[in-house]
């Protein structure tokens, strides 16, 4: 899994919650050492929840380094989803307490302005371990939100859902309304928006 010769002093960075109506979009750094026990590491979403769960600990107890960030749902629509990620991004890489010599990046773009050395790959979560290891500690954030926003709106049914536009998610909105933690712009929740659906306790 080291194709790309990446090295102990390169961070691997990925996002979770791009897709989804609701919540922030989340991105994680991660520093692997050269050496550790991390089993059936790959891309987060081949993972059980309860895998993930454990891997998450098991990579921030080995970690050299790790950080995990966010974009709001209101920098969301202040800017776009893909900026928004590229900020996730960005803040993740920054919040290490030690600066990576380069950064590997899932996808095909790399944030601006990063001032690091970086390298987008295609599919790098299943290529890359460091990749790996952010997409598990992303996602694993991501789903805590979801899990904060379930307790707080038990009827929009976010911690079945988490988020995504699924039927279950669309009626729960037209039911009972837009949230303030809903991305405004994008159409679903925009088009209720428009009939002023919004969320009234």
């Amino acid at each position: 899994m080291n194709e790309y010769n990446v090295l102990a002093t390169h961070a691997g960075v990925d996002e979770a919650g791009r897709g989804p109506l609701v919540g922030s979009v989340f991105a994680a750094a991660v520093i692997l050492p050269a050496h550790y026990d991390l089993p059936d590491l790959t891309d987060s979403k081949k993972l059980s929840e309860k895998k993930r769960d454990k891997l998450a600990e098991l990579i921030k107890n080995q970690a050299i380094a790790w950080s995990i960030a966010s974009a709001s749902p209101a920098e969301i629509v202040q800017y776009n989803i893909l900026y928004a990620t590229m900020l996730a991004m960005k803040r993740a890489v920054l919040g290490l307490n030690q600066k990576p010599e380069k950064v590997w990046i899932d996808g095909n773009r790399v944030p601006p302005e990063l001032g690091i050395d970086a390298q987008a790959v295609v599919k790098g979560d299943s290529k890359i371990a460091q990749i790996s290891a952010a997409s598990i500690l992303a996602k694993t954030a991501r789903d805590a939100e979801m899990y904060a926003l379930a307790t707080l709106y038990p009827q929009y049914g976010f911690e079945k859902h988490k988020g995504y536009g699924t039927a279950a998610h669309l009626a729960a909105l037209r039911q009972y309304g837009v949230l303030p933690e809903h991305r405004a712009d994008f159409s679903p929740v925009k088009a209720l928006l428009a009939q002023g659906k919004f969320f009234n306790q």
